[in-house]
């Protein structure tokens, strides 16, 4: 049982990374419950090893903790096939239906098609290319704090960006979505 000290540091230091941590698990796994367990998991090995965390970046130790569990489960569910939420899609219809803050429902469906064209681009990633830019572009992370959350140099962390970022570029450009990634 962890004492009382580790859990003021576990909420001071890491609590406030968790959403971070469920956005990468959910990205890596592609399954919202599987995140949920993975971030699980992985806040209790955190806790277990608050004591090895060094300097006052706990960010990208907890996200390094996060992604070998996910890589952990995703090995014992690799014979389980691809699973989607039904209730998601019906979510994502009502959020269709509904105008934007404008009151422009064209517009607004027009922004939600095109996010889902770029959620399907990074889904279609291979892992390795899709966690640097999940931990890039949507978690905001450094080039370092992304090599220390990979374990990798951070040159191989620029390039798998650059390959990424090219790659999601292609897609979106066939796809007719503009501008930068």
């Amino acid at each position: 049982m962890a004492s009382m000290n580790a859990r003021s540091e576990f909420e001071a230091r890491l609590l406030p990374h968790l959403d971070a941590a469920y956005n990468l698990a959910r990205w890596l796994l592609r399954d919202e419950r599987a995140a949920e367990d993975a971030v699980q998991e992985a806040a209790l090995r955190a806790l277990r090893y608050l004591g090895s965390l060094r300097g006052d970046d706990a960010k990208p130790w907890l996200l390094g903790i996060v992604r070998n569990t996910c890589f952990t489960m995703a090995g014992r569910r690799r014979d389980a096939p691809e699973q989607f939420a039904l209730d998601d899609v019906g979510l994502e219809l009502e959020r269709i239906a509904e105008p934007d803050a404008r009151g422009d429902p064209v517009a607004a469906l027009e922004r939600r098609e095109q996010g889902a064209r770029v959620d399907a681009a990074i889904r279609a990633l291979s892992p390795a290319l899709r966690e640097v830019i999940v931990l890039r572009e949507l978690e905001e992370l450094d080039y370092a704090q992304i090599a220390r959350v990979l374990s990798i140099p951070i040159g191989t962390v620029m390039s798998r960006l650059a390959r990424a970022r090219e790659r999601l570029r292609v897609t979106l450009s066939s796809t007719g979505v503009g501008g930068k990634t």
